[in-house]
């Protein structure tokens, strides 16, 4: 008699893709007393604020977020022309490394120039157009450059003198007397603030002049700064680079020892999922994310906008509610501290494998956010630049920029990482296997954030490459300083680029 395949619900369960089937028996005592009523109207709220960051976020345009755009647009595309400039006085091996790291510069052209056609048709400041028209010419658009000068000729001033500098810096044909290229120069210094775009309109009119001297005046500073601005990038590519080798050397090592160890990446022995019971660290997620969302709205509504102190602590006050509820209503009756919980408290001994995984998690990061780049580029797709300009690092004060960057390196990944893996992520992993709660977790995570698609794909690759480090090593530790190194090579970029 042929036997019968078993079908048992144990079995299907045992077989699924999705639902977990490792999730330990909880331990300790847990409050029964959370009211479904109050789970549901959380969730809604919850819901709904997720749906208004992605609303807000599709339906304000970017640049009204910004108190200064065009200065911030200026500065944001002169620091990547620069850095052009600079890295085709490079080395041809500097250079082919930079292209296969960062991408192709005419595509950095492009993509400024449509960045300057978006502020262009909301900003009233004459520069815009200006600096679009000099963008356009120098990328070899000369002719669109010229058509825009034409039509200036019936606007009022200033758009006259602008129409009449780039007629006399890149219009063919045209004679000028060296004492009228000399006031264009003059008026080029009134009209732009110094920088690429000044400096590429007046070298053109003084090699329109044969101004020698004038030509090399305005040629070496420019350089100078273009190599200061490519020497800074350099270095922190460099890093990158060391980083993407020495991680890939230990994946490498980790895949293989794997296959005789499996637990060669352990640093902890609870991990997850956790012993805490599914039902009640649902309540407490809901029930602290409401609380954290109302506390948050209310401190950026009476908030002073200018105060970048306060503005860092919103991190903080987002996550104080959930983790606060978590220790009382989890951690307490399990009896385990948040060092056990969460894997805090790492043995001195296993510190080189905790070095391990970091550099193995950031070098992972590196290589997703790679592939996202020659992607993002063959699909033509960009994130807004508003998205990682922050004009505390760019031109604040000293104590501005450390702030954000106690912000941004200190306060967003431990408060982030507490809530999204060692809470959301691990309370999921108790209904589900690791990818889908993965993939759930890193996608809030990500919507969260109010980015658009292509920060949106990069925060969630982020998100699930920390949750895959804290379910091989039973620590959140590895995840928080790997999230540190990302937003520090961010923020170092970004002053790399920008800040003079």
């Amino acid at each position: 008699m042929d036997k019968v395949p078993d079908s048992s619900p144990s079995q299907q369960e045992s077989t699924s893709w999705w639902r977990a089937t490792d999730a330990p028996p909880p331990v300790g005592i847990y409050s029964d007393r959370f009211s479904p009523v109050v789970s549901v109207l959380a969730a809604l709220f919850l819901t709904v604020s997720l749906i208004s960051v992605v609303w807000l976020s599709a339906s304000i345009p970017k640049l009204d977020r910004m108190e200064s755009p065009e200065r911030a647009l200026t500065r944001m595309v002169s620091g990547m022309l620069d850095a052009q400039e600079g890295l085709n006085r490079a080395p041809a091996w500097k250079q082919q490394t930079l292209t296969w790291i960062s991408g192709d510069s005419e595509t950095e052209r492009m993509q400024a120039i449509v960045w300057y056609r978006e502020l262009a048709q909301t900003s009233e400041d004459p520069i815009v157009p200006l600096q679009l028209a000099v963008l356009q010419a120098e990328s070899g658009q000369v002719s669109q450059a010229l058509l825009s000068a034409h039509e200036w000729d019936r606007l009022d001033e200033p758009f006259p003198r602008s129409a009449g500098l780039i007629r006399a810096a890149y219009g063919e044909g045209i004679a000028a007397s060296q004492e009228s290229l000399a006031l264009k120069q003059a008026e080029a210094a009134e009209l732009l603030p110094a920088g690429w775009f000044y400096d590429r309109l007046a070298e053109r009119l003084a090699r329109k002049a044969n101004d020698v001297a004038l030509l090399d005046a305005i040629q070496k500073p420019a350089a100078a700064r273009a190599d200061r601005i490519f020497n800074r990038s350099w270095r922190l590519t460099v890093a990158e680079l060391l980083a993407m080798l020495a991680g890939t050397i230990v994946l490498i090592g980790m895949w293989r020892k794997g296959k005789i160890i499996p637990d060669v990446m352990r640093l902890h022995h609870i991990g997850v999922p956790p012993p805490w019971p599914g039902g009640v660290g649902a309540a407490v997620l809901l029930r602290g994310g409401a609380l954290g969302a109302i506390v948050t709205a209310v401190w950026l509504l009476y908030m002073p906008p200018e105060n970048a102190s306060l503005r860092a602590l919103a991190i903080p006050m987002t996550n104080l509610p959930l983790l606060a509820l978590a220790y009382h209503y989890l951690f307490r009756p399990s009896g385990m501290s948040f060092d056990e919980g969460f894997g805090l408290d790492v043995p001195w001994n296993l510190l080189g494998r905790l070095l391990a995984a970091v550099v193995a998690v950031v070098a992972a990061g590196l290589w997703g956010e790679w592939a996202m780049d020659r992607l993002s580029a063959h699909w033509q797709w960009s994130s807004h630049w508003t998205e990682w300009f922050d004009a505390d690092l760019v031109w604040g004060s000293p104590a501005q920029t450390l702030i954000s960057l106690i912000e941004y390196v200190v306060f967003a990944p431990l408060f982030e990482e507490l809530a999204f893996r060692g809470l959301l992520f691990a309370i999921l992993r108790r209904k589900f296997r690791f990818l889908p709660a993965a993939l759930i977790s890193a996608g809030i995570f990500g919507v969260a954030h109010g980015y658009g698609l292509v920060g949106l794909v990069s925060v969630c690759w982020s998100g699930v490459l920390w949750a895959w480090i804290y379910e091989k090593t039973g620590s959140l530790l590895p995840g928080m300083i790997a999230h540190a190194i990302n937003n520090l090579l961010v923020c170092l970029a970004v002053m790399a680029l920008l800040r003079t």
